[in-house]
């Protein structure tokens, strides 16, 4: 009880932080689900929201410049995947990731030539932003959001999956990507929706992530975009339950290894944990096991 009760603090923000890896690392398992393809700019597609959120504000209302981030970043994730994606879809594998690679640097340095490599303070938002105190712990009215949201769009997202026209050409080209051009599948339009859902998610985590580390620089999607990569590969890439479970169990770990003390290794502990599962479990923990065919 008294280890619960010091590092209170600790666990909520991990909760916290876990909800806003979990958000950023559906996107990773759904492109890889249906492309088999790491989007390494998907992090930096995080940052761009933030940073678009920094800028809306000053020309318009925040009620309004919260929807108009989500729309851009959707947009931009749509022309991404059309302009730097599609061309290279018969390909091999490598020239894809070389393209989203490059795809990262460039959004990282559109950044930098933006803000002059300043750090740029995050809009406060009303009532997200509030101090609260939970079970005696004080913390912003985000930490208790953050969960309560990503578990909605997670059954939501699910239901959409198992339920919709597109979930359904969703799985079967998870499945066989081959099988399905042949069955009439638009493959062309998965994708792309597969983009668009990923870049709404990872807006919705900016403006929870950046109410509570309000610095947002050129950089600044680069270790959340990392981690949520690595919570994806720890749940099963390809398993949105096992994206979710992944990240909240990275976020409560590094936080606690804040709270014991341990700050400078509690990044360290995110990558540590990846090469474990890769040796132990290299499905990860809800991963299916890939048969070839012959």
């Amino acid at each position: 009880m008294d280890f619960l009760r010091d590092n209170l603090p600790y666990i909520l923000a991990g909760i916290s932080v876990g909800g806003q890896y979990a958000l950023i690392a559906i996107g990773y398992t759904m492109v890889y689900g249906i492309l088999r393809l790491i989007n390494f700019a998907h992090g930096d597609m995080f940052m761009i929201a933030g940073l678009m959120g920094v800028y809306a504000v000053t020309w318009m209302p925040l009620y309004a410049a919260i929807p108009f981030v989500i729309v851009f970043t959707v947009i931009l994730g749509f022309a991404i995947e059309r302009v730097a994606y599609k061309p290279l879809r018969s390909a091999p594998r490598m020239s894809v990731m070389i393209s989203a690679i490059g795809v990262s640097y460039l959004l990282q340095n559109a950044a930098l030539y933006i803000t002059g490599g300043l750090t740029k303070t995050y809009p406060n938002i009303p009532w997200i932003s509030e101090t609260i105190k939970v079970f005696g712990a004080t913390t912003k009215m985000v930490t208790v959001v953050t969960p309560i949201l990503t578990i909605v769009l997670l059954v939501i997202l699910s239901l959409l999956i198992k339920y919709t026209k597109m979930g359904m050409a969703m799985r079967a080209v998870s499945r066989d990507f081959e099988t399905s051009t042949l069955m009439g599948i638009k493959i062309d339009s998965v994708i792309s929706i597969t983009f668009i859902i990923g870049s709404f998610l990872a807006a919705i985590g900016s403006v929870l992530y950046f109410t509570n580390y309000t610095g947002v620089m050129p950089t600044a999607g680069a270790m959340p975009g990392l981690k949520a990569f690595v919570a994806a590969v720890f749940g099963g890439i390809g398993s949105i339950p096992g994206a979710v479970i992944g990240a909240f169990i990275i976020g409560l770990c590094e936080n606690i290894i804040k709270g014991l003390g341990w700050t400078t290794f509690s990044d360290a502990f995110t990558f540590a944990l990846l090469i474990i599962i890769l040796i132990v479990k290299p499905t990860g923990l809800f991963g299916e096991k890939n048969i070839d065919k012959v």
